[in-house]
């Protein structure tokens, strides 16, 4: 075996994990994950075998599905959404993510506090730098907080899970998302 490079098998098993977790994301842009499991074994494909050997539980995959939006997060907040002019834009796709992915949100509201607020504070995190610069170049309102964020996120999963019609629930918190932005984003700074 030559070293420094990972056995077959081991990038298998990391193809297969990527698989999956992408495959679940995409099931919860859908409203309803109850059928979450066979579901993305299936769009990854990969047996439920191997599904349950690289996530346990449902817990576990929403976990990394978590992490995965996180981590996109993140790579956007310190790419072009890091240019203050950029801000209304980066948060836009974040709320917009939370809109598109209602059975993600769903599971979201099922883990307990903890988690819960682990997770939007890392997101906050991710948030904070672009923020923090926008506001300095007269791009979002002086008073507006990272813990503000935390407020708009609340109110758009409000929206978004209103109602029993998906596609009337999607229209408003989309309409949510534009009120909200040109509330609180400049069109020129000044």
């Amino acid at each position: 075996m030559l070293y420094g490079a990972p056995p077959a098998r081991r990038r298998d098993a990391q193809r297969n994990r990527a698989a999956i977790v992408l495959a679940a994301s995409q099931v919860l842009t859908e409203r309803d994950p109850v059928a979450l499991m066979p579901e993305i074994a299936r769009r990854a494909g990969v047996g439920q075998a191997t599904l349950y050997r690289h996530f346990p539980d449902r817990h576990a995959l929403t976990a990394a599905v978590i992490e995965h939006q996180l981590d996109r997060l993140e790579q956007l907040a310190a790419g072009p959404g890091a240019h203050p002019e950029h801000f209304r834009d980066l948060l836009r796709a974040v709320l917009h993510t939370q809109i598109a992915m209602p059975g993600l949100m769903a599971l979201i509201r099922r883990l307990d506090r903890a988690a819960r607020h682990r997770y939007r504070r890392r997101a906050l995190a991710a948030l904070a730098g672009p923020l923090r610069r926008a506001r300095e170049h007269g791009h979002v309102r002086a008073d507006l907080v990272p813990e503000d964020l935390a407020l708009l996120f609340t109110m758009v999963q409000g929206v978004a899970g209103a109602g029993a019609d998906a596609a009337a629930a999607r229209a408003a918190a989309d309409r949510c998302v534009d009120l909200m932005l040109d509330g609180i984003c400049r069109s020129t700074p000044g």
